[in-house]
């Protein structure tokens, strides 16, 4: 009987949590739902550029498989090229074929390969023939790690961020101390604004460490600035920040805070880099682009891999601060349904 009425404790204190009888019965279906829409995407076919090629080159490569975009000129290619619009770029020199890779994707750079292998096989009827290669980034020696990397650099920055940030403003509630503060004369923005310099401190030195740790340590391919690396880990942590503190003010306890993991934090590893956005379906891509880590994740990839600059990764970080001010925003508001007095 014992058992039993504690057995029946368990369910009527679930069945009143209504929030986490959802997370428990709809949150795995979302999670399932949204990675059948992300791996049932089109595979993406690699995109070379054609530089004064013969009809017969273009014609066997797109057979199999390539996206080809003839060029007049090599220089155009090129520039399409340095702006992430091709894989790579196919002339000739002499009776050489030539092939310029981007370089920052080593998946790409094998699913180059092979269609440009198999197309001049085709064309000449000899197997193995190995062009003449060339990087415009790196130079061939990158391995899958340097590229998923550079993203959980942004991604870890994040989520530890949140999570640490929201747990920690929600203890301030429950403890009573943010209704202290309320109490005073102290205006909701001002509270606002010093929670996060508070956490900020802190913020600071986790960014800075991951980034350090990640390209001096573990050896992640780094082709543009620190600076800049650990410029966007900071906004991305901030938005995190921000973020964090914001849904805090909506759970009672740390349990109802780690619930917002598979809401909020989950269904952003799809979007920020570790697969290809332009696999998944249209409507996908967009709900990706509304969220933050897509943002520091492709300015975090432009700068490890690519050696992008501040003209590069400038919208990244538009985007990035406006998150962060929008959310800082609704912490303010949000702070209302705390006040008493």
């Amino acid at each position: 009987m014992r058992i039993q009425a504690l057995a029946f404790r368990i369910v009527r204190q679930f069945i009143k949590d209504k929030r986490t009888l959802a997370l428990m019965l709809l949150a795995p279906l979302l999670v399932l739902t949204l990675m059948k829409f992300v791996f049932d995407g089109q595979a993406v076919d690699p995109r070379i550029g054609a530089v004064k090629l013969p009809s017969p080159v273009i014609e066997s490569l797109q057979k199999n498989g390539a996206v080809v975009i003839p060029y007049e000129d090599e220089r155009t290619a090129m520039d399409r090229m340095a702006e992430a619009e091709l894989d790579a770029v196919l002339s000739l020199k002499g009776l050489q074929p030539h092939i310029t890779l981007e370089g920052s994707n080593p998946s790409k750079i094998r699913s180059v390969m092979e269609v440009a292998q198999k197309a001049l096989q085709q064309l000449t009827g000899i197997s193995g023939i190995q062009p003449a290669l060339s990087y415009l980034h790196g130079s061939g020696d990158r391995d899958i790690f340097d590229y998923y990397g550079s993203v959980l650099v942004g991604f870890f920055s994040f989520f530890f961020v949140f999570l640490i940030a929201g747990v920690s403003f929600l203890r301030e509630r429950t403890t009573g101390t943010l209704q202290r503060l309320l109490a005073t004369p102290l205006r909701r923005w001002e509270i606002v604004a010093g929670y996060l310099l508070g956490f900020g401190l802190f913020t600071l030195l986790q960014a800075t460490l991951i980034a350090w740790y990640s390209t001096s340590v573990l050896g992640i391919a780094l082709e543009g600035s620190f600076l800049l690396v650990l410029f966007m880990n900071l906004l991305l942590a901030l938005a995190a920040l921000t973020l964090g503190t914001l849904l805090s003010a909506y759970a009672q306890n740390e349990f109802q805070m780690f619930q917002f993991i598979p809401l909020i934090v989950v269904p952003q590893i799809f979007f920020c880099g570790l697969i290809d956005l332009q696999s998944m379906p249209d409507w996908l891509q967009a709900v990706g682009k509304a969220l933050p880590l897509y943002y520091g994740a492709d300015a975090l990839r432009g700068i490890m891999l690519r050696g992008d600059g501040w003209r590069e990764i400038w919208i990244d970080s538009g985007a990035l601060l406006g998150f962060a001010v929008l959310f800082a925003s609704l912490n303010v508001l949000a702070l209302r349904k705390h006040r008493r007095i």
